[in-house]
């Protein structure tokens, strides 16, 4: 849940654009996010990129809210999320949004948090993740949050709040639970475990690995592919109707999700812990 980013990193611009052989066409621009869509397929790559790691505030969830937004109303044949680092996915959530917290933006970050979930989760257009780098907590949601995971080798994946003293939500609970088999949910999640690539393939977690970032890319097109005799509202309103009940869950209790996070956050032990981590990170920096 939390992400190992400790500094306030330059901007980085970002161009929405379709891409192809025979034409671009800019779609719209954000800071942290970047979306290029082939044309020919109609498949939009939609690529984080806030260095170091991809630390999920305020404002990278926005833009990548907005980005599945652009998606969905340019009615793309599938979306694939990925990261702009050859090393971290995403690192989670920024502990620097809960640490010392404005409480207006404290409220505004884990509501955009929510919209960014249920956009992805919902979405209408078919979603997988190219996994090409280690994707812990946060970044786990996001990646289980998809529809198929293709995975590089030697990376790392999971929900690891318990080993940093946090209780996920019951939205990120059930985001996994979508996709592991329960028992083996059950005890990642009660164990805060990491899975290796290999570990995560074998339970179900990922769905292929790949070599490289490009061949990741070409699976997550080709699972695209196999819906190419399926009738696309037919299949979008299967899937929504399948996730419905995580999805009704989050909308019905928004208010008292919202209202756990920030006294969570806000307590003095928490924050002390926050502090403590953060030390951390200094010193292995140094």
């Amino acid at each position: 849940m939390l992400s190992a980013t400790t500094q306030t990193f330059g901007r980085t611009s970002g161009v929405l654009r379709r891409v192809t052989a025979v034409t671009t066409r800019s779609m719209s621009a954000s800071k942290f996010t970047t979306v290029d869509v082939n044309d020919k397929s109609g498949i939009a790559i939609l690529t984080m990129n806030r260095p170091p790691v991809n630390g999920l505030n305020l404002d990278l969830l926005s833009d990548i809210h907005k980005s599945i937004d652009e998606i969905e109303s340019n009615k793309c044949r599938g979306l694939i999320l990925t990261s702009a680092s050859n090393a971290v996915f995403s690192a989670g959530l920024d502990i620097m949004e809960m640490y010392k917290p404005n409480q207006d933006r404290l409220k505004q970050f884990w509501t955009s948090l929510q919209d960014t979930w249920l956009a992805l989760y919902g979405s209408s257009v078919p979603t997988a993740a190219a996994i090409n780098g280690h994707s812990p907590a946060g970044g786990c949601l996001l990646a289980t949050s998809c529809e198929y995971r293709v995975m590089l080798p030697n990376f790392t994946i999971g929900l690891n709040e318990t080993k940093l003293g946090i209780v996920a939500p019951k939205w990120f609970m059930s985001t996994f639970c979508n996709v592991l088999p329960r028992r083996v949910a059950e005890m990642a999640l009660t164990q805060g475990k990491m899975f290796s690539s290999d570990e995560a393939l074998h339970s179900g977690l990922v769905d292929e690995l790949a070599p490289t970032k490009e061949e990741a890319l070409a699976k997550c097109e080709k699972f695209f592919a196999s819906f190419a005799k399926t009738n696309s509202f037919a299949r979008a309103m299967t899937k929504q109707q399948y996730r419905s009940k995580d999805l009704q869950q989050l909308e019905d209790e928004r208010q008292q999700d919202l209202e756990a996070f920030v006294f969570f956050v806000n307590q003095p032990s928490v924050q002390k812990g926050l502090g403590a981590y953060l030390e951390v990170l200094k010193a292995k920096s140094k």
